[in-house]
């Protein structure tokens, strides 16, 4: 066992233990584990809070279960990526602003810099809609999910109640699959917890010891983030420059989606090709590559900015519309984080948090079917590799990367 997964010491007095490691991490270190996930995390935002889980609340303890589960539902909440604004409050938790600003680049910029790539024509991918080796990936992200849901089920649901939300919610959004679904389960689920799951567990420790940010920095941050949704299109037009009007159709893109991943292609499709910067079929193209890299499907922007200008030009433009689609995550998630640490520690919004957290449980589940399985599992040789998979997460503990790599081996020679 390294240093940075010893278990936290003994609580003192009547607290409740703390879930991970007693002393902060570092910079490099949050750069370092997310860089690998950035490499390895296949199969879309709901596997990467599978990965999320394995590597982060399970192996290496950085956040107790509930936190985590806490964390996931704040986000669904948030317009913007959910998968990267939890890696984000990951980071942030572990080491502080900077730490938040490590995860998203470790996160981010293995798939941000192959898209890129891609873009300018350094490397090809052509059609790679049936290798084998990305099937492998598709189907380890099953196990991956079920890992992760089974581990948070044990925790968070141990009781009739709350195992009952979870199931409802499941066939809830089952049967309405929309982002607006979603956020309505989170919300019925509060809205049981609140009022049926009163008592139980005391409040988690006081936020500072999970998210360090202060209330002003949080306002200040939510102020710019509006600010930003107002201001650069008025400054668009008034400069007419093209590097604002990137950032600008970016940044507005990355503030008004929920959900997500798949949900934010209608408005970049929107915000590039009417205004010729890009045809129909380089849109299509980059969205292929995209399904084929980890990570983040938001890196999407960073092609869309590579491929409106030839060399280095391009490559400017790409990162500039990474971190135009980027930047309200940073900003709403930072800015809410210090009035939802004050809220949680409240005794009715524990309450209300145990609902969520089971709605949390419900959702996972639901798309481990939809789309994790039926995407993925084709026939008894998937299934194979999925349970095999499953039990080298769950019961030999190997770690997720280690998993991913040996399934898109096997995919490559067995289900290409």
């Amino acid at each position: 066992m390294t240093q940075d997964q010893l278990p936290p010491g003994p609580p003192s007095g009547d607290q409740p233990p703390v879930a991970g490691p007693a002393r902060r991490g570092s910079f490099l270190e949050v750069l370092a584990v997310f860089t690998r996930l950035g490499f390895t995390s296949f199969g879309g935002p709901v596997a990467h809070l599978g990965y999320f889980h394995d590597e982060l609340v399970e192996r290496r303890e950085w956040v107790s279960e509930e936190e985590y589960a806490d964390l996931v539902a704040l986000c669904q909440f948030l317009p913007g990526p959910a998968s990267s604004q939890v890696g984000i409050g990951l980071g942030l938790s572990r080491a502080g602003l900077l730490g938040g600003l490590a995860a998203w680049l470790g996160f981010t910029l293995p798939s941000a810099l192959a898209l890129i790539a891609f873009a300018l024509g350094v490397a090809s991918l052509g059609d790679v809609s049936g290798a084998g080796w990305l099937h492998g990936l598709k189907v380890v992200a099953v196990a991956v999910v079920a890992h992760a849901v089974w581990g948070m089920a044990r925790r968070l649901t141990p009781d009739r109640p709350r195992i009952t939300i979870a199931l409802l919610a499941a066939v809830f959004v089952l049967l309405w699959p929309t982002s607006l679904g979603q956020l309505l389960v989170i919300a019925l689920g509060g809205l049981v917890g609140w009022w049926g799951l009163r008592g139980g567990a005391p409040p988690p420790a006081p936020a500072a010891r999970r998210f360090p940010v202060g209330r002003r920095l949080g306002v200040a941050l939510l102020v710019l983030f509006a600010a930003s949704l107002v201001g650069l299109p008025l400054l668009r037009e008034a400069t007419g420059s093209f590097g604002v009007a990137v950032a600008d159709a970016f940044y507005r893109s990355g503030s008004l989606v929920f959900g997500g991943g798949h949900v934010v292609l209608p408005l970049l499709q929107a915000e590039v090709v009417p205004p010729g910067w890009l045809d129909d079929q380089t849109f299509i193209a980059g969205y292929g590559a995209a399904q084929a890299v980890p990570g983040p499907l938001f890196t999407f922007a960073a092609y869309l900015g590579a491929a409106m200008r030839p060399g280095v030009a391009g490559v400017a433009t790409g990162l500039l519309a990474l971190a135009a689609v980027f930047l309200p995550s940073f900003l709403l998630l930072i800015g809410v984080l210090p009035f939802w640490d004050r809220l949680r520690a409240q005794a009715s919004v524990q309450a209300a948090l145990r609902g969520v957290n089971a709605a949390v449980v419900g959702l996972l589940l639901a798309a481990l079917y939809e789309p994790v399985w039926t995407s993925a599992v084709r026939g008894a040789p998937d299934l194979a590799l999925g349970l095999a998979a499953f039990l080298l997460l769950a019961v030999w503990r190997w770690p997720a990367w280690a998993v991913v790599l040996l399934s898109a081996v096997v995919g490559a020679f067995a289900l290409g």
